[in-house]
């Protein structure tokens, strides 16, 4: 009896002495940082802090030791000394060893910071290229929105996969170029501070075209310094770029970043291209935590485009592999955006996140991808077009619950967008400026709301993420090519459910299963036209992975994957109607690696196989045109050698079928490019360099059914979009 009291006191002062630590964890300017990682070195308890800065650390005692760390920040060592901690971290050169792979269920996460710290940006096309296995092309110019590739998908646009910024939506739902039609150039690269993205339909606030995947950008809080950059290259290329301060105080920052592009481009046509960014911040920290942001953006572009040209009039010397059978493309569009956010801090285990948006949007484009195929005489030129108003929100709980040895996080989030679509337009145009014959023009109305909550529950190593999201659609299209705008209506809803495990063996070896159910919506057009048909087919996915620190410097990822969708979408937005593919099925592997060699030195590559096919059509005929078999990309790069900085990056991209037999083939590519840059004083001076072995390269292709003018019979073959040749941009920085 006596030894169970013994025993009863000893444990009783355990838990009187293990308490919890809460506090907060600050960076440049004392604003706070999210993601830091507080690890008792004695008990193996962990914790990261939240959007806020804020954090709630475990069963401490007195005596324990503390480790702060961040990516790059200094790592901290503190004794635990009381219930409370605030501490600011200093920044410091980044270095792999301090990067911890068990974070949450997004195992991806640690490796976005790498990419950004090693590997400065320069665009926005650089931007995306950050997730790994995604490829981009562009056919239209530089003005269009870059035709995606990932997952064996060809994206379109952004079909399947949830593109945003600071939590206003990028994607451009019953778009008159393409459902989920994604522009990201109003994004300028240098006010990028994070890059959250994930693959697969796995996060319960991640909803529609969340099917491949997701990217989530988050502009920065502040700058480091203010800055003016002059670029001048090749095929005529001027690039000015503007970072101003104009707060920046302790819990209180604002700035303005202005860039100008122009160019001629690298084909034979002129391109006259032309794209203003303007774009400013405040953030305002509140004594209480509460923190308030509000930012605006406007961005404006305009050029001409070549477009995709027939392999055969290259073949035949028409044209050239830079030439044009129709010069008369091209297009101009804008967008102007206002986000405001607002966190309101109730304590360590609860806050609320708010954000609504509104954006105005303007779109005309002018394309030809058949030539004389319709219209033998005038040709085949096309015009889409749209104005759009863009209004949305969300508001999502944060709060966490103790559950002895273990956790349990609750996020119960509510939200909805609102698209006002006016003159959305599909012409038969003749030299942009007569339209021969009206296809479509109407005004669409399209509201999405939406509700969801995600749990994770945390019993020692094991995370389990049991989440539902639940969506409800509102379709409305007015027809304005019919007597009286007659207008029709279709509603319906999805549930989406997720299930996804991570296990910490280690801090540095992570295991995760991940199962869900996501969806992409159809075009509003196609819906009111079939009464509902297809709106919302769902996608089921599952993802076995790992991540794992086998050395300080080197971390490793990879995942076996499965995909299956309800029901494929083909936008061809010539016709202005979505062509159904059927069931498909897709999975294969991808593999990560990132390594630092010393202290300046790293080295990253990323390699994917995919098997995708069409599940209803028979063997042989049920190839996904332009589904990506084999991608890698990979390089190295220099951070902080004495004043030089730089890098070397490789893409493959395999050869694919651009047909359903394969009979069609689009050929592969491998291309590289480097930069280089040197510090003096305030200043930096860069080179960068595009395809430095200038090869010849399709950026994008198609299998197409075009006509020329001299020929009597259509003919069905690649036609393609050559990519940039060897390119040399020199740029001067100067800092203040």
């Amino acid at each position: 009896m006596r030894y169970l009291l013994i025993a009863a006191l000893l444990f009783s002062a355990f838990h009187i002495s293990a308490q919890s630590l809460t506090g907060k964890v600050t960076g440049t300017g004392n604003m706070p940082l999210q993601g830091a990682y507080l690890f008792n070195i004695k008990t193996g308890n962990h914790a990261h802090t939240d959007e806020t800065g804020n954090f709630l650390l475990k069963a401490n005692q007195p005596g324990d030791s503390i480790r702060i760390s961040h990516v790059g920040y200094q790592t901290v060592m503190v004794a635990y000394a009381g219930t409370v901690l605030n501490i600011n971290l200093k920044p410091s050169t980044f270095q792999l060893n301090e990067v911890i792979v068990s974070e949450g269920i997004n195992h991806l996460s640690s490796v976005a910071s790498i990419d950004l710290q090693t590997n400065p940006v320069n665009s926005s096309q650089e931007l995306l290229r950050r997730v790994p296995g995604l490829f981009i092309g562009q056919h239209a110019g530089g003005g269009k929105a870059e035709q995606l590739f990932l997952r064996g998908f060809d994206l379109d646009h952004g079909t399947d996969i949830n593109i945003s910024v600071d939590g206003m939506p990028v994607n451009m739902v019953s778009h008159a170029h393409g459902q989920g039609y994604a522009d990201l150039h109003f994004l300028i690269p240098e006010t990028v501070g994070q890059v959250d993205f994930d693959k697969g339909p796995y996060h319960a606030n991640k909803g529609d075209l969340a099917t491949a995947g997701y990217v989530a950008f988050s502009t920065k809080e502040r700058l480091d310094n203010s800055s003016v950059t002059a670029e001048y290259g090749k095929f005529n290329t001027y690039k000015t770029l503007g970072l101003f301060n104009f707060l920046n105080k302790p819990n209180q920052a604002a700035y303005v970043a202005v860039d100008y592009l122009k160019t001629d481009g690298y084909f034979e046509a002129p391109q006259n291209f032309n794209r203003l960014n303007l774009f400013g911040k405040y953030t305002i920290n509140f004594k209480n935590s509460d923190k308030l942001s509000f930012s605006a953006s406007h961005f404006t572009s305009s050029w001409d485009a070549s477009g995709q040209i027939p392999q055969r009039a290259v073949d035949e010397g028409l044209i050239t592999r830079f030439g044009a059978i129709d010069s008369n493309e091209g297009g101009k569009t804008s967008r102007t955006n206002f986000n405001i956010l607002y966190n309101k801090y109730f304590n360590p285990t609860t806050w609320l996140k708010t954000n609504a948006f509104y954006s105005r949007y303007k779109f005309e484009l002018y394309s030809n991808f058949t030539f004389f195929l319709n219209d033998p005489v005038n040709g085949d030129q096309i015009k889409q077009k749209e104005d759009r108003n863009i209004a949305g929100f969300e508001s999502v709980l944060n709060k966490r619950y103790g559950l002895g040895s273990g956790d349990l996080t609750i996020q119960a989030g509510i939200g909805g967008r609102f698209d006002d679509v006016n003159n959305i337009e599909l012409s038969h145009t003749k030299n942009r400026n007569e339209v021969l014959v009206p296809i479509m023009l109407g005004d669409i109305n399209q509201a999405n709301v939406y509700a969801y909550l995600n749990t994770e529950i945390e019993i020692g190593k094991l995370l389990i993420n049991p989440a539902v999201r639940f969506d409800h659609f509102n379709f409305r299209y007015a027809n304005k090519l019919l007597t009286g705008n007659p207008s029709t209506q279709e509603g319906q809803d999805i549930v989406s459910p997720k299930l996804n495990f991570l296990y910490n063996q280690t801090k540095d070896l992570q295991f995760f299963l991940k199962l869900g159910r996501g969806f992409h919506s159809n075009d509003a057009r196609v819906v009111t036209a079939q009464q509902g048909y297809q709106t919302l087919p769902a996608a089921y996915g599952a993802d076995l992975g790992t991540t794992w620190k086998p050395a300080p410097r080197l971390i490793i990822n990879a995942a076996l994957w499965y995909l299956f969708l309800q029901q494929e979408f083909v936008y061809v937005g010539d016709e202005g109607v979505v062509e159904p593919g059927g069931r498909t099925a897709r999975k294969g592997i991808d593999l990560g690696m990132r390594y630092q060699l010393n202290k300046w030195l790293f080295v990253n590559a990323d390699a994917t196989y995919t098997h995708a096919r069409a599940i209803d059509d028979p063997n042989g005929e049920n190839y996904i045109p332009l589904a990506p078999k084999f991608t890698f990309a990979g390089g190295l790069s220099i951070k902080q050698l004495g004043r030089f900085s730089g890098g070397l990056r490789a893409r493959y991209l395999a050869a694919r079928p651009a047909n359903e037999d394969n009979s069609i083939t689009a050929k592969g590519y491998f291309i590289t490019d480097a930069n280089l840059s040197y510090n003096y004083g305030r200043c930096t001076f860069g080179i960068i360099t595009e395809n430095i072995f200038n090869r010849a390269w399709n950026e994008t292709q198609f299998a197409t059914t075009s006509r020329l003018q001299n020929e009597t019979d259509p003919v069905t073959e690649i036609h393609f979009t050559p990519g940039t040749p060897f390119n040399l941009r020199g740029l001067v920085t100067v800092r203040f």
